[in-house]
Parts: C-alpha cells; sequence; structure tokens
C-alpha cells in the first residue's frame, strides 16, 4: 500500500484522513470483458480489494481481472480487520487468495492478542502471506521503535508457518537491510512490494534471495527510476502487481486502480526489457506460483497466451 491518493497526488501524501477513500467518477467502474482469447495469464501479486473504494462493485472489478487473463489476486491485509476481510474475500473467490498482516502505519495495533488472531487467520488455507509488514520512516522516526517491534513478531510468525512476507518499504531501506540479513534474523522469503529503492538495491535484495514487486509508477511519466529498476532485476525475481485501488497505471493515473490493469505494468516492463510480452507473462506468473505456491495449472504447464490490450474503464 502507498500513501498516495486516487486523486493521483504524488506518492507521499497521508491517505488516513477520510477524504482520501472517496472513490473517483463513474469512469472507474470496473472494466468490460474483452473480445474472447484476447487475455493474458498474469498474476496481481498485491491488491487491497477489501477496500471501501471497491464497496459499489467489488464483485465486478474480481470478474473483470478474470476476464482480463489475471488468473490470481492477492489481497492484502494492513489490520487486523483488514486481514479477516481479505480471508472472507479469499473464501469467496476462487482467484483470490489472501495476506495477512499488520502494516507499520498500524504497528501499535500489534499487541499479543492481535498477533495470536494473526497466527490464527495464517493457518487457513487460502492464506499464501504475512502481509503487508515493513518499515516506513516517511512521517519520521518517532514509532520506529513500535514498527521494528511488530516487523520482527510477524516475521518470526511467517517463519513458523512457512510463509513467505510481503513488505512495505519507504524510506527504509538500510535499516530494513539490516534487520532482514542479520545473523539472528527469522529465516523467510518474500517480495518488497512496490520497490522505490532504486536499481543498484534492487540488485542487492535480489542476490539475497528477495522478490522485487513493480506496479503503475513504472508507466509514470516520472517513472523512470522504476523503468531502471524494471530494467536491472533478474528476470527469476520480478513480480507484476497493481497495489489497487492506488497508483493506477498510465493511462489511467488519477482513477481507481483495478486489478484488471496489471497488464499495463506488464507492457511497461516488457517493453523495457525488449522482450516478448507473452514471455514476460509467463516468468512473472511462474515466480508468483513459485513464491506464493499458487495453484496454477496455466503457470505450471508455461502455457501463457497473449491477446488484445488491456480493458479501459467503463463509462
Amino acid at each position: 500500500m502507498r500513501d498516495e491518493a486516487i486523486s493521483g497526488a504524488s506518492p507521499g501524501g497521508d491517505r488516513t484522513d477520510g477524504s482520501r477513500r472517496q472513490r473517483s467518477a463513474a469512469g472507474d467502474r470496473p472494466a468490460p470483458e474483452p473480445a474472447a482469447g484476447a487475455g493474458i495469464v498474469l498474476v496481481d501479486t498485491h491488491c487491497h480489494l477489501d477496500f471501501p473504494e471497491f464497496d459499489p462493485d467489488r464483485e465486478q472489478v474480481v470478474a473483470a481481472a478474470r476476464a482480463a487473463g489475471v488468473a490470481a489476486m492477492i489481497t492484502i491485509g494492513v489490520d487486523l480487520a483488514s486481514s479477516r476481510r481479505a480471508v472472507a474475500l479469499a473464501e469467496r473467490h476462487a482467484a483470490v487468495y489472501a495476506a495477512v498482516g499488520i502494516h507499520p502505519h498500524s504497528a501499535r495495533e500489534a499487541t499479543p492478542a492481535a498477533l495470536a488472531e494473526l497466527r490464527r487467520l495464517a493457518d487457513h488455507p487460502r492464506v499464501v502471506a504475512i502481509g503487508e509488514i515493513g518499515l516506513d520512516f516517511h512521517r519520521g522516526r518517532a514509532e520506529e521503535a513500535v514498527q521494528r517491534r511488530a516487523l520482527q513478531a510477524q516475521l518470526e510468525l511467517a517463519a513458523e508457518r512457512g510463509l513467505p512476507v510481503v513488505i512495505h518499504q519507504r524510506d527504509a531501506v538500510e535499516e530494513l537491510w539490516a534487520l532482514l540479513t542479520a545473523p539472528q534474523a527469522p529465516r523467510v522469503e518474500g517480495v518488497l512490494h512496490c520497490f522505490s529503492a532504486g536499481p543498484e538495491w534492487a540488485l542487492r535484495w535480489t542476490a539475497a534471495g528477495w522478490f522485487v514487486g513493480l506496479d503503475g509508477p513504472v508507466t509514470f511519466k516520472n517513472g523512470e527510476d522504476a523503468r531502471a529498476v524494471a530494467r536491472a532485476v533478474p528476470l527469476d525475481r520480478l513480480l507484476v502487481e497493481t497495489d489497487a485501488p492506488f497508483l493506477a497505471p498510465h493511462p489511467y493515473r488519477g482513477r481507481r486502480n483495478q486489478p484488471a490493469w496489471v497488464r499495463l505494468v506488464a507492457e511497461r516492463i516488457a517493453r523495457e526489457r525488449r522482450m516478448p510480452l507473452d514471455e514476460l507473462a509467463r516468468r512473472t506468473t511462474a515466480n508468483a506460483v513459485r513464491l506464493f505456491r499458487l495453484p496454477l495449472a496455466e503457470a505450471r504447464g508455461g502455457g501463457v497466451r497473449v491477446g488484445g490490450a488491456a480493458p479501459p474503464p467503463m463509462g
């Protein structure tokens, strides 16, 4: 989850006030179904389908993603309540899986009781990761000790349950590196979601066995840093994601994002890497299957098809 308002402000805006949860105009309704055979097989490895922006049309959003060739979506918890909702959504939709966790912005909620419930949620068969967890010092370091304790407890939970982690990092890459690569750190694998620390750090993380997730900013006019990461990262360590409802890719920046638009992210990355889109789709989907242990026959067989363009919004 990035701190960007759906109105299209640059990353860094505070989205905790109610005004930043307002849904965009009717033009952000789910994409229509493309023509038969026009989809590609992709996995949106990071979205927030439980967020209120999707309350009016959540079922249609999931259906639109499936029609656009998104084989699976991982909906990510950011606190205990959203983790419960993520699990409930995964129970209702065969293409939706859940990650459960407490975001650094909510680190004070990581009480012993909350962590005990998180442990119970993590045992659900539709839960494929612990997240969104991490460190975020963008607003200052007053909560650093609290964030570190919450992160450590959830890393231990992931190691205990044998689950990968979904990591949020902002203005804390050095501290996060030191914590996760320390000799005494819990042995976990995972993805650094919405990677924003540049290509040198991306290569450092991937060399240590981590995955890097890229989303809408790779398509932005001012997204050259993300594109440099897209060109640099080893293909076997790359994932595509949306962070929906945030960070809608070009040409829909400023609208409510949706999992169907993960294709636009994949298209831009393929262009940057000068490789066929079908090959990028096949490899990133296989990476998602491997990390999150998703039961997708399309990826295991390597049969990813490519067809028409990503669907536009209705209206």
